[in-house]
């Protein structure tokens, strides 16, 4: 399936095959993926917890408003971000640049991001949403289907998956072979309501 197809294609799937299990050179490929989704000043700051364990899951699906995606699916995927990533090592993102990048780029993210927590929470969360459609799009194209999640309780995942102090969770993606078909779209708004030309 190209691209284009897959954007079309790709709906929020609810239930799944609890016998099928994507295989494990597929679950590779679709982390090689994953890691192609751009961050800003390529600082990574993404992190992504695979919940294999079913115990776990179920424990993560009784916080997670009883949703049956959350253990039926294939994978399960806890979305997560390093707050504090643009702080660590900064140089490491940038050390198979040229020395004329590296000079430019690396102190420009101290100054960017240091003292702005806003600035600092507000990127975890576009680098997360980022992620999320490389996932959602990668796992449509390779013939499976998905469910972005935000009905949770973050703060009782970020326990159960043990979350670093510094780090954020952003969203969940169930993964997997559709045992239903999605529900059709919910209608889309007029284009003069979404779209504009220079300004609102």
């Amino acid at each position: 399936m190209n691209t284009l197809e897959a954007i079309r294609a790709r709906r929020a799937v609810k239930h799944y095959d609890p016998e099928f299990t994507i295989p494990e050179d597929q679950i590779a490929e679709l982390k090689d993926l994953i890691r192609q989704a751009p961050t800003s000043f390529n600082i990574q700051n993404w992190r992504f917890v695979f919940v294999n364990d079913k115990a776990l899951r179920a424990e993560i699906r009784a916080v997670g408003w009883d949703q049956a995606q959350m253990t039926e699916a294939s994978h399960l995927i806890v979305l997560c971000a390093d707050v504090q990533a643009w702080a660590k090592e900064p140089g490491r993102f940038w050390e198979d640049a040229p020395k004329e990048a590296q000079d430019f780029l690396v102190p420009a993210i101290g100054s960017f991001y240091g003292g702005r927590e806003w600035q600092q929470r507000d990127e975890a969360m576009r680098s997360v949403g980022i992620a999320a459609q490389t996932i959602m799009l990668a796992v449509k194209a390779m013939g499976y289907d998905s469910c972005p999640m935000i009905g949770f309780d973050a703060d009782a995942v970020g326990k159960l998956i043990n979350l670093p102090d510094d780090h954020v969770v952003g969203m969940m993606i169930a993964i997997g072979k559709a045992k239903t078909p999605a529900q059709s779209k919910g209608g889309y708004l007029p284009d003069d309501e979404i779209f504009f030309e220079d300004k609102f």
